[in-house]
């Protein structure tokens, strides 16, 4: 018999994988294991559930959509990158499987800076 409390772990478990499959991902194309980023629909798949399961269960939990937390875990891994080694942004950005001038304008409209605006930011900090 399903319960309510059965269908709400099964729905924790689910959105704790989703975020533990995208930080190895993230790593995975980091380290050049991988070399396309993957989409909803394929991480999804990898989680052998519907992408419109995924997505109504991780609103659920979280409140947001699950591209939401894509797109803050990417930005995480490129400032990761961006502290933690020499790699210009263009390289980090190919990395992370984006054509440079792309990344540029992805990073500028989540992140409100440029890669290179953040690179100076933080090492006027340090």
């Amino acid at each position: 018999m399903v319960t309510e409390e059965s269908t709400a772990a099964r729905h924790l478990e689910l959105v704790n994988a989703y975020f533990k499959l995208i930080d190895a991902h993230l790593s995975d194309l980091a380290a050049g294991r991988q070399t396309e980023m993957m989409e909803l629909s394929d991480i999804a798949g990898e989680l052998c559930v519907y992408h419109k399961h995924l997505i109504a269960v991780v609103k659920q939990a979280t409140g947001n959509h699950p591209c939401h937390f894509y797109i803050q875990k990417i930005l995480e891994k490129a400032n990761r990158m961006m502290d933690e080694t020499d790699y210009p942004a263009a390289e980090i950005a190919r990395k992370l499987s984006y054509d440079p001038s792309n990344f540029t304008k992805f990073y500028k409209k989540y992140a409100g800076i440029t890669p290179g605006q953040y690179r100076q930011k933080t090492s006027v900090t340090d």
